[in-house]
């Protein structure tokens, strides 16, 4: 049974969970020089993986059979369990409490490719409808007060298995990097009267050093503050504090976004790891309507050693306007799948 346990210290919350030691390593072998794949997410393994919470699918198609598209199930060596109580418990100076919360795995596509951005801007779509749908089902369990998208792409980034797939968290807390950006967005509120993130996209549009890709609805820029080479935000150009609030447009403008940006990333780099986080608002609990939700994409190109282990502070040897300017001038190859690479020794 996993456990959430406090830092008495700095009020970091952690989670013990030791059943997470048992994930299994993706599973390969040559066999006469093709490379097969035991792999559990693609169509027709339905029952190596946990019951299906929800799948989009065909008409007629039964539940944990083939026939979907995108499909949800728990996550099988869970970082927490939706059973268990939120109670608080004291053991001397410190805290915990059972480990709360739900952990559920997206398979993003029955067929067995690695990127999102091998996929069609439609399934992409498809992939966003499925994280709105399971946020806003989650939030009816009032004990959960953040719930947390992200993808890991490569195992660099963390990824044991490489179907491409993302993963949802909800926890009984919000997080602290999502509070400080609370805190900051309703500083910047107070002491300029507007949205800080709706005024940075004022500017990486107006300027274009750092801009990467806008239509509609979104922008796709490297930040002014990047802390990895070529890390990648996304963000509505409209002021929306809650992912869950997506309208259909939004969602067309959005996979065609998030489909690109990750394309670029992939045809400039071999085999880039990276991950994508989803920031927004928390649920439950009183509304931050001042924040703007976004997405965070954070190549892992340079290793997190002691001094940012030790201060909080990253070092980025590759400035933002550098890494826009050979995104933008990246061409995305198609048919994804083929892997090209840029000189990037420059860059990185």
């Amino acid at each position: 049974m996993p456990e959430w346990r406090k830092d008495p210290i700095v009020n970091r919350w952690v989670i013990i969970a030791t059943e997470r030691g048992k994930r299994p390593n993706d599973y390969k072998e040559i066999n006469e020089g093709k490379i097969s794949r035991k792999c559990f997410f693609c169509e027709g393994n339905e029952e190596q993986t946990p019951p299906e919470i929800i799948a989009y699918r065909e008409p007629g198609t039964v539940k944990d059979t083939p026939g979907w598209w995108v499909r949800v199930v728990p996550n099988k060596f869970p970082a927490l369990n939706i059973q268990g109580d939120s109670y608080q418990q004291d053991r001397g100076v410190y805290q915990y409490m059972d480990g709360v919360g739900a952990h559920e795995v997206i398979v993003e596509s029955a067929n067995h490719i690695i990127g999102m951005n091998e996929q069609t801007e439609k399934q992409v779509e498809e992939i966003i409808w499925i994280w709105r749908d399971r946020s806003l089902d989650l939030r009816k369990d009032t004990r959960l007060k953040y719930i947390q998208i992200f993808k890991n792409t490569g195992p660099v980034a963390g990824a044991s298995l490489e179907h491409t797939h993302s993963q949802l968290i909800a926890i009984p807390f919000v997080p602290e990097d999502v509070r400080q950006e609370i805190e900051g967005m309703k500083e910047y509120v107070n002491q300029r009267g507007s949205c800080v993130i709706c005024d940075m996209i004022r500017q990486e549009i107006l300027e274009k050093e750092r801009l990467i890709i806008d239509n509609a609805h979104f922008i796709s820029f490297s930040p002014f503050a990047s802390r990895f080479p070529f890390e990648i935000w996304i963000t509505p150009r409209e002021h929306q504090f809650d992912f869950a609030q997506i309208s259909e447009e939004q969602v067309r403008d959005l996979a065609h976004v998030l489909r690109s940006s990750l394309g670029k990333l992939s045809s400039a780099i071999r085999n880039i790891p990276y991950n994508v986080v989803l920031h927004t608002a928390p649920v439950n609990m009183k509304e931050e309507r001042h924040f703007h939700w976004h997405l965070e994409i954070m190549p892992r190109l340079t290793t997190i050693a002691g001094f940012e282990l030790g201060t909080g502070y990253f070092i980025n040897p590759t400035s933002p306007e550098i890494a826009a300017q050979a995104l933008r001038e990246t061409v995305e190859i198609y048919p994804i799948g083929e892997k090209y690479e840029m000189e990037v020794s420059q860059y990185v």
